[in-house]
Formats: structure tokens, sequence, C-alpha cells
């Protein structure tokens, strides 16, 4: 992970990555469709600890949730000076799930995790697979529950998407994928 020189920066590598990789590679095939019409917000938080991340996250989840989903539907909460370790990053995860019970968003909206160098927990680190959640910077995907549910509801499988995207990264490789991930 490099440090970001400032918050456009972080926000056009994440729009290369969304347009390369996620959108590009249809690794989610939901994506496109909000993204074309701006209903994606990103937020870039200054958040030094984890306390302070947990607060920006709260708030997103709030604004979110308050929003329509024609206004907004999704938040992507990028958080460039902390967790860039992935273990320390993962446990944050936990902190996050917790937050959304509190809040009583708990079957409302959910967190999506990406991170740089995004690990599964049965993966080698030099599979290609963990690059289907390797994202420019650590970050929080907030999604909405209904969303999901009515993508999904008239897929047969949901869960080939990630089998195939597994698929997909392993036949593009290392290589192909940080050609485009590069400015």
């Amino acid at each position: 992970m490099h440090q970001p020189a400032d918050k456009q920066s972080v926000i056009q590598a994440t729009t290369r990555w969304i347009e390369n990789v996620v959108i590009g590679l249809n690794l989610c095939p939901f994506a496109a469709r909000p993204w074309r019409q701006g209903r994606v917000h990103f937020r870039v938080s200054e958040a030094s600890t984890q306390q302070q991340l947990a607060e920006d996250l709260a708030e997103e989840l709030l604004a979110l949730k308050a929003l329509d989903p024609a206004e907004r539907e999704t938040t992507l909460l990028i958080h460039p000076h902390l967790l860039g370790d992935f273990l320390d990053y993962n446990d944050f995860l936990e902190i996050a799930d917790r937050l959304v019970e509190s809040l009583q968003l708990d079957g409302v909206l959910q967190v999506a995790s990406f991170h740089p160098d995004y690990r599964f927990a049965d993966s080698q680190a030099d599979d290609p697979a963990n690059a289907t959640n390797r994202s420019p910077y650590p970050m929080l995907h907030l999604l909405r529950e209904a969303s999901i549910e009515a993508a999904t509801a008239s897929m047969a499988d949901p869960d080939a998407i990630y089998e195939r995207n597994i698929r997909t990264m392993r036949e593009l490789g290392w290589n192909a994928w940080k050609a485009l991930m590069a400015p």
C-alpha cells in the first residue's frame, strides 16, 4: 500500500480499480448500473485510530440508511491512513459488524471488505484468487441488503459469482491485474 498524496489521489485510484477491475472484469455484475448512475458515494476517512474509523463508519451507515437508494445505492469508506496491516483490518471487521448490529441495521445494511493485501483464509498469499477482494487502499463497502437480495433473486446460483471470480483472477494472473491497477 502506498501512502496517498491527497484525497483526490485516493479517489482516482479507487475509481480506476472500480472501472478496470470490479466492472471491467465483471467481478460484481451488479456494480455497473449504480456506478453509471452516479449512486456510489466515496468517503475518504482521515481516521488515525480505530475509534475514529468506527465513528466515520457509524456516520456513513446512518447516512446510507437515511438516503433513498435512487440517490445513493452504496458507499465506499476508504481509510488510507489506518489498518494497512491485513490482520489488523480483518480484526476491525468484527467491530464493524458489531456496529451494524448496535445501530439496529442488521438485515438492512452490511459491510463488505476490500484491502490491498486481502487474503482468503484458505489460500496461499500468492494465489491470484485473493485479488478478487484486493483494492488500492483499505476500505469498507457499505451495501443495502435489499439491493443484494433483489440483484440475486433471479440468479440460480449466486455463489457462482465468487467461483467465477476466482477462476477469472487465476487466469488473469498477478501481472495483468497489476497492469489494470496502474495509473
